[in-house]
């Protein structure tokens, strides 16, 4: 899992059958940006929980994503 602020959102017009209604979210990791699909609502500038590779594609009903935001964090610590 990564912690990541959301920067922005991507737009897609033309997408897989699977990703239909689907969110994507611009999200400032501190190793750089990563496109997420969006599974709670967030926005910009929030603070996210995020989680990639099988996890991700699993979370979001076996779609082809590498990241999805799973949760808006409200408060870390170190």
């Amino acid at each position: 899992m990564k912690i990541g602020t959301v920067t922005g959102v991507v737009w897609a017009t033309r997408k897989a059958a699977c990703l239909s209604g689907q969110t994507f979210l611009v999200v400032q990791t501190p190793t750089g940006e990563i496109v997420a699909a969006d599974q709670v609502g967030a926005g910009n500038g929030d603070k996210v929980l995020l989680v990639t590779g099988t996890a991700a594609a699993r979370f979001c009903m076996e779609s082809p994503v590498d990241a999805a935001v799973v949760a808006i964090l409200d408060q870390g610590e170190k």
